[in-house]
């Protein structure tokens, strides 16, 4: 099965991840990844490199052609990796030797087919991520719920970035702001709680996590606007205010319900896990 990442930076090609990043207004692929996916070598780094001489040789160019971009590694980090467009990534897999080449530029030409539709009709992405979600087995509502935070986070960093606020790193620490005034926890601390590693936090909190988590970020954003808070500080500021209204009614819910709203267990483990607390208790 051939699916695509809800933030589209991963694709899979039989079970190959594939990495990739918008750049000038297509698609750049990571070129090893595609080495591994053509299963041309057990060792694709090595391969890539001896085959950069090769097409060197037959007239195209490497250093003109490739790009270095900054994808995600397996340790977590963004770094330099080479990439090419989807053209390139063509010629490229002229010169390996495979049995997967041709299924493979299939997949390939489908893959910038689809982002070039949902730059003409975003609606197309929302769907196509909703129905990644319902293969996962989340609820209709619970994916309501997460499409609509993605929204609301979204319009808060577009907000971040027209006032002075630095992506990655300044992102981080005000989103880390917002969630300690929220839920007491970095995010980073919220994944330990929930026994995750590189998993997206927020596709395993329940429907209430979830609600909290827009509400802090919400609320960030009016205060932002309304205080026309300007630069790092200032928006440290709103998102602390931001998060401690959503952590208020945090507060409140679990005085009245007398349950936490946080909790250490994944959204789609939960089900499962009270079905085997019923059985234990029969």
């Amino acid at each position: 099965m051939n699916v695509t990442d809800k933030n589209n930076a991963l694709v899979v090609f039989q079970d190959k991840k594939i990495r990739r990043t918008w750049h000038s207004d297509e698609w750049y692929f990571s070129v090893v990844d595609v080495v591994n996916a053509l299963e041309a070598s057990t060792i694709p780094k090595r391969y890539w490199s001896d085959l950069k001489a090769k097409l060197a040789i037959e007239g195209f160019e490497p250093y003109d052609k490739i790009v270095q971009l900054k994808l995600m590694a397996e340790d977590g980090k963004s770094r330099e990796t080479d990439c090419a467009n989807t053209k390139n990534i063509f010629r490229i897999i002229q010169s390996v030797p495979s049995p997967k080449a041709e299924p493979f530029k299939q997949w390939l030409a489908q893959v910038g087919y689809e982002r070039v539709q949902e730059i003409e009709n975003p609606e197309l992405a929302q769907n196509r991520m909703k129905d990644i979600y319902r293969a996962k087995g989340y609820s209709e509502d619970w994916i309501e719920k997460r499409v609509r935070g993605i929204a609301i986070r979204d319009e808060l960093t577009d907000e971040w970035k027209k006032r002075g606020v630095q992506e990655e790193k300044e992102f981080a620490i005000l989103t880390a702001e917002i969630s300690k005034a929220t839920f007491g926890m970095t995010p980073a601390e919220y994944r330990d709680l929930k026994g995750l590693k590189r998993e997206n936090l927020r596709d395993h909190m329940n429907d209430l996590e979830l609600i909290f988590s827009m509400l802090g970020e919400r609320a960030t954003t009016e205060i932002a606007r309304t205080k026309d808070s300007k630069g790092f500080v200032e928006n440290q500021d709103a998102a602390i205010k931001g998060g401690k209204i959503a952590g208020g009614a945090r507060e409140k819910l679990e005085i009245e319900t007398g349950e936490k709203v946080v909790s250490d267990e994944n959204y789609l483990d939960a089900p499962e896990k009270e079905k085997r607390k019923q059985i234990t208790k029969k």
